[in-house]
């Protein structure tokens, strides 16, 4: 909903509402940053204990900073790009005052938590409002989200189904507009399989775009991203937490314009390589025939898009021993005594991983240049690739793998994702369907690194034709 100065704000809808929306009411008077967070707060005290999106609500940190906002809105001088704005942060990141459990029992949160990662640094500098941190599985190594000290993170639009993972606490509180904001990591499709399983956007940029500290275990395969439910907001986002952070030694400089800019220069002409399941992946009809019907939309707006695999064979084997290495990595700083206090799908990766040898990472690596060579040569041909996001709908809550598909790990069923965050190429979801269950379908959409505003850009120009519906019982 777009808000200007003749139109009344219905205070029911404002779970719908974007970023983008609300700054606009905040500029008009409309709206105040107080009346918007209480009812973000009032939107998680309905919902949240259906969905448990949040592990921490900060009602009264909240309500404060709001206040603040509102006086600054008053007298005419915000603070920043987002001031006023409800948000919500993974509980991977760091937030001053904030335990980070990072989803584990071997986490105390009887320690100072005195410093903001770079994403919640920049946030706070832009005045968004932090309403709680969102669940994780444990230190977010898979693509679903549940842990022993949280509990099950279910999907709004059909609790007994998973949100997707590891930022699928951050999905469930943007789909069910408990704040419109939320920040997440991306090591495998972290934001972008939540994104697709819970009908929102998730952005995984180029790696090192947004600065990352403490460095993850996981090491350059991890990212961090905006997920939003609109493509505005994401580019408003990205524009924020693309700042500089002298702590992260990979980060990128941050970008000479803003990601805003070319938003609405539409698709025409764009050079899209359609590939419905890479040449190798089993893809469920109702995915296929939804992203296929995105895909004539992005046709219809101009894009010339032709339907082919690109040059590579399935990098699981390569990712995995990534993965595992890093997980075991992870467990490193926690007494030996307590591991099995761990999710046990976690420890036996990580036992794995500390298995590993120099040489089983360095032939890792070598499939991982191979393949961004491989990206590298086919976009030069195609501006962008269009996938599945996910192959599958949402499963049910608590499960690793789908029942009875006989897979064993997480990554088995994430194939449209990881291989990006081997390559380190800038990816979106964007819901583009539901399947006849209601369930919704993503479509993701790939670029040559640096390219994140290109992306936003073609996001954007198919939101704007097929904009997508919020969970049932969202507004009341």
């Amino acid at each position: 909903m777009r808000i200007t100065a003749y139109q009344t704000v219905e205070m029911d809808d404002l779970a719908t509402f974007s970023a983008t929306d609300l700054l606009a009411a905040y500029q008009s008077r409309e709206l105040s940053p107080v009346e918007v967070t209480r009812a973000a707060l009032d939107q998680i005290a309905r919902l949240d204990a259906g969905v448990n999106a949040f592990c921490l609500v900060d009602e009264e940190c909240a309500l404060q900073q709001a206040r603040g906002s509102e006086q600054r809105w008053q007298a005419g001088s915000p603070r920043g790009e987002l001031d006023g704005v409800p948000t919500s942060i993974k509980d991977l990141l760091l937030t001053r005052g904030w335990p980070t459990l990072r989803g584990s029992r071997l986490v105390s949160p009887d320690q100072e938590w005195t410093e903001d990662a770079p994403s919640v640094a920049r946030l706070r500098e832009a005045g968004a409002v932090f309403v709680g941190k969102t669940t994780t599985p444990e230190f977010g190594w898979k693509g679903v989200t549940d842990n022993t000290l949280t509990g099950n993170t279910g999907n709004p639009w059909d609790v007994t189904k998973t949100s997707g993972g590891s930022s699928g606490g951050s999905a469930a509180a943007v789909a069910y507009g408990m704040g419109p904001l939320s920040v997440g990591t991306d090591g495998g499709g972290s934001v972008r399989i939540p994104a697709a399983f819970c009908g929102i956007v998730g952005v995984k940029p180029t790696y090192g775009a947004i600065p990352v500290y403490p460095t993850s275990p996981f090491g350059t395969l991890s990212h961090v991203g905006p997920m939003t439910r609109t493509v505005e907001d994401a580019a408003l986002m990205m524009d924020v937490l693309t700042k500089f952070d002298s702590r992260d030694w990979s980060a990128l400089a941050p970008p000479l314009s803003s990601h805003l800019g070319g938003l609405r220069d539409g698709i025409r002409g764009l050079r899209i390589a359609y590939s419905r399941d890479l040449g190798y992946v089993a893809v469920d009809p109702e995915i296929a025939a939804s992203v296929d019907a995105a895909v004539r939309v992005l046709a219809e707006l101009g894009a010339i898009v032709e339907e082919v695999d690109p040059d590579f064979s399935d990098p699981i084997e390569a990712y995995h021993t990534l993965w595992f290495a890093g997980a075991g990595k992870v467990i490193e700083s926690y007494p030996r005594a307590r591991w099995n206090e761990l999710d046990p799908g976690l420890l036996e990766i990580a036992l794995a991983g500390r298995e590993m040898t120099a040489m089983e990472l360095l032939d890792a690596n070598q499939v991982r240049a191979d393949l961004g060579r491989r990206m590298g040569a086919f976009h030069v041909k195609y501006d962008v690739l269009v996938t599945p996001t996910i192959p599958i709908a949402a499963f049910d809550i608590g499960e690793e793998v789908p029942t009875g598909s006989g897979l064993t790990r997480w990554a088995e069923w994430t194939p449209f994702t990881h291989p990006f965050n081997l390559t380190q190429q800038p990816a979106i979801s964007v819901p583009c369907g539901l399947t006849k269950g209601g369930l919704p379908v993503g479509m993701q959409v790939v670029g040559p690194r640096y390219s994140d505003a290109l992306l936003l850009s073609a996001a954007f120009a198919f939101e704007s034709v097929a904009p997508f519906p919020s969970p049932p019982g969202t507004v009341p």
